[in-house]
């Protein structure tokens, strides 16, 4: 196995972290006595995603690889099944209007009825909100079947590499971070905003625009904890192995178990708890 690697992202984060950062004033209370300063806050915008002009949903994010965003969110809720079939994404261009926060989506004809009745609401991308039913909750992906294995040593280290390609959160304390390791542990990209399921979704996009899908060489590193909807996302993008400093829940582990995936939770240096295709993991020292 080649050597574990701490790599930076392949793409620059500086314009990121500023189009996600906001300076306010605030009123601190240190030992009693209030000091006027300067805060850095997380930015928190709707954007709303149209096609064909009509709005289709809003999402609440933190502004910034919102292209990545909406091809996620396509894919992972079943949409889109391929890059090509996103004919377009642009800024609708609008007269007295901030289109900054709005984007309208082109798709190929053949998949205009996969948007169908379903309607989105404000929300932090969550993979169950819009479903009508418990049908609706089904994934229609494959299950995961990658066969590698990989060291508990070095998912052990990966909350520590994400938290520190997590400028945002360095800087506010407000925002969730993801990031996509390759299986020796080496980082790929990382992505951060106020929604859990928004990172996730601007990491499943830009996986979908760079041709790398399905990610079943691909390790996926979460902070908090695992819900349905990161492990729905993570099946969605063929991704085997699930990385969490938080705990998951009982539907998340059903999901796991079902599709073939491997989840580590509460993931630190010599303990974790571990769900799915626990075999995937080497617990043995070597």
């Amino acid at each position: 196995m080649p050597p574990m690697e701490s790599n930076p992202p392949r793409d620059p984060a500086g314009s990121r972290a500023r189009a996600g950062l906001a300076e306010v004033p605030v009123r601190r209370l240190r030992e009693g006595e209030p000091r006027p300063e300067t805060d850095r806050l997380a930015v928190e915008a709707p954007l709303e995603i149209r096609f064909g002009g009509e709005p289709f949903t809003v999402l609440m994010r933190t502004p910034g690889d919102d292209e990545e965003l909406v091809s996620g969110f396509l894919y992972t809720e079943g949409i889109v099944t391929a890059a090509g079939e996103i004919r377009g994404l642009e800024r609708p261009r609008e007269p007295l209007d901030d289109c900054d926060n709005r984007m309208e989506v082109a798709l190929d004809p053949a998949r205009a009825g996969s948007v169908g009745e379903r309607r989105f609401f404000a929300s932090a991308s969550c993979g169950v909100c819009g479903k009508s039913s418990i049908e609706d909750l089904v994934i229609r992906a494959p299950a995961v079947t990658a066969a590698w294995t990989v060291p508990a040593a070095l998912l052990a280290a990966l909350p520590d590499r994400l938290r520190a390609a997590q400028p945002l959160f360095a800087a506010t304390g407000g925002l969730h971070g993801a990031a996509l390791f390759d299986r020796w542990g080496a980082l790929l990209a990382a992505r951060e905003d106020v929604g859990r399921h928004n990172a996730v979704d601007k990491l499943v996009g830009w996986a979908l625009r760079a041709g790398r899908l399905p990610l079943s060489e691909s390790i996926l590193a979460v902070s908090g904890r695992l819900g349905f909807e990161i492990v729905q996302k993570a099946i969605v993008a063929g991704v085997p192995v699930v990385v969490a400093v938080g705990a998951a829940s009982s539907l998340a582990v059903a999901l796991a178990d079902r599709y073939g995936l491997t989840l580590a939770t509460f993931v630190r240096p010599g303990a974790m708890n571990l769900y799915g295709v626990t075999s995937r993991v080497e617990t043995a020292p070597r």
